[in-house]
């Protein structure tokens, strides 16, 4: 027999189960929070290392150009020096020709080692930048992981004593009843148990029949509607029952299958008729 405690319990427990979903809804969506974060710290992490790597390039370039500099100079003194001690026309001629072409190719290494400098000088200032965001973007992430941590924390502690509660109620409550009862609250926007007035549920509004009404007002067992499936209770009307019924479109549950079968059969009738028609 369901009491008018078993009610109670239940709209209690109603109350607790739907708060304790909002907070295991809450625990779960809250780490996702760092996602957006997270992901800007892996980009500027990979733009950093792309920039190192661009930067190591242009290094190893720099110095390549600097040793050729470094060759090409001692060359051209070199044969400085040889036009003091050369005596044919044909040999100065000669030596003069090349030192006039080291000058050139040092003059091309002095230029592109400026070029390759300034680019070395505009990348160590943009990975400074970039190391200085990642860490401060470390630092906030790592603040907010915190500030989460401790959120779930709280959340969890809640969580804990609204499951204490529901184990207090649910005690001496069906097993599978209480089961039923959480996933309809789940889908049901945290309205698991409804009132049914006359014959009608107050939960989807729809007419039920008299005698299934009156299976909930005595109450026997726990009842769920069979359209929107919370559980129901039995709500005494102020006005007089006959008229509190709702008898339109009612009847017995079975009688919801059996307008489907009277369907089926009026469409064979209906065929029926159509054949003797044509053999006229």
């Amino acid at each position: 027999m369901v009491t008018q405690n078993d009610l109670e319990k239940l709209q209690e427990l109603q109350e607790i189960i739907y708060e304790k979903i909002g907070l295991e809804k809450s625990i779960q969506e809250i780490p996702k929070l760092l996602g957006t974060q997270e992901e800007m710290l892996v980009r500027l992490k990979k733009a950093f290392i792309d920039k190192n790597a661009d930067y190591e390039k242009i290094k190893a370039e720099e110095i390549e150009l600097k040793n050729k500099l470094f060759e090409t100079e001692s060359l051209r003194e070199k044969n400085e020096k040889n036009m003091e001690i050369v005596t044919t026309q044909r040999e100065i001629e000669a030596l003069d020709k090349e030192i006039k072409d080291l000058s050139e190719k040092e003059q091309l290494c002095r230029k592109d080692l400026q070029q390759k400098e300034k680019i070395l000088f505009e990348l160590d200032n943009h990975i400074k930048q970039q190391t200085a965001m990642i860490e401060q973007q470390e630092k906030e992430l790592e603040d907010r992981r915190k500030k989460i941590q401790a959120e779930i924390s709280d959340k969890q502690k809640q969580l804990d004593a609204l499951r204490k509660k529901e184990s207090k109620l649910t005690d001496n409550l069906d097993a599978e009843v209480v089961f039923k009862f959480e996933r309809i609250i789940k889908n049901k926007m945290g309205i698991g148990i409804v009132a049914i007035k006359g014959n009608v549920c107050h939960g989807c509004h729809m007419i039920l029949p008299v005698q299934f009404a009156n299976e909930v007002r005595i109450g026997e067992e726990f009842v769920f509607c069979p359209y929107c499936s919370r559980i129901l209770f039995y709500e005494e009307s102020s006005e007089g029952e006959e008229d509190y019924f709702n008898t339109e479109d009612t009847g017995t549950l079975s009688d919801l299958d059996d307008m489907d079968d009277e369907e089926e059969e009026d469409d064979e009738e209906e065929e029926i008729v159509n054949i003797d028609s044509e053999e006229e």
